[in-house]
């Protein structure tokens, strides 16, 4: 699908919105749900950056650590891939306060959504690196790299550009996610939605509403994640010319 239809299905869900607000019945809801999808926005972007940094460390700890880093980064990435978001942000709020640590509701909606995401990023990583073909790991030895200055200079620039879609995907199914973090009582669209549903039981506007902010939402996630993909790879051609 490309940039344009993703534009077009943008904007006819905002206008929806916009002509929805104009309505009374949708009207009341909409500032609360505002307020909600505030929440749920945050709470995506510094999960998304987290699992970004520790899906690209775990990755590189796999592959190029010492043994007991890659032996740690696995374990990381088997127990986040193999257990359910749901139990890890149980785990998080109920279970680490049973040792002392306590943390607030955000922080751990942070926190188990960024790693569950990065262990699976990690592996978009590890195979984007792989595909590079291997000539040019032959030609970085060739100029005398190290191999630090060969992942910096040559491999992860390429790769850079293999991972931007499977990437595009997990932002995605984080923002998803995020209606989890109603469960330990943070105030996210998902929550304000129930809340007001319980309250009013105007179950049709409400979830409507909230359809198309999600959509909305993920939408934008898309449409930046193939402007990045364009720019990467014009930037790559241009390079390759040079």
């Amino acid at each position: 699908m490309g940039i344009r239809t993703l534009v077009g299905m943008l904007v006819v869900s905002l206008a929806l919105i916009a002509v929805l607000a104009t309505q009374a019945t949708y009207s009341l809801f909409l500032p609360g749900l505002l307020q909600g999808a505030a929440l749920t926005i945050e709470i995506a972007v510094l999960g998304s950056l987290l699992a970004v940094v520790v899906g690209v460390l775990a990755a590189l700890a796999r592959m190029y650590g010492p043994a007991p880093l890659r032996w740690l980064a696995t374990v990381y990435v088997e127990i986040f891939r193999g257990t359910s978001a749901l139990v890890q942000l149980f785990w998080l709020f109920f279970v680490l306060p049973q040792f002392g640590v306590t943390l607030d509701a955000f922080p751990v909606a942070v926190l188990a959504l960024g790693l569950n995401v990065g262990a699976y990023g990690s592996e978009c990583v590890r195979g984007a690196i792989q595909s590079v073909a291997r000539g040019q790991w032959e030609a970085g030895t060739a100029l005398n790299m190290s191999r630090a200055q060969m992942l910096r200079r040559i491999i992860l620039p390429q790769a850079f550009i293999a991972m931007i879609p499977p990437w595009g995907n997990l932002f995605i199914e984080l923002l998803k996610s995020t209606a989890l973090v109603s469960l330990i009582t943070l105030s996210d669209l998902a929550f304000k939605a129930q809340q007001m549903n319980q309250n009013t039981f105007k179950t049709i506007p409400i979830f409507t509403l909230v359809l198309l902010m999600y959509l909305a939402m993920s939408l934008t996630v898309s449409i930046g994640m193939r402007l990045l993909e364009r720019r990467a790879s014009l930037g790559l051609a241009r390079g390759k010319a040079a």
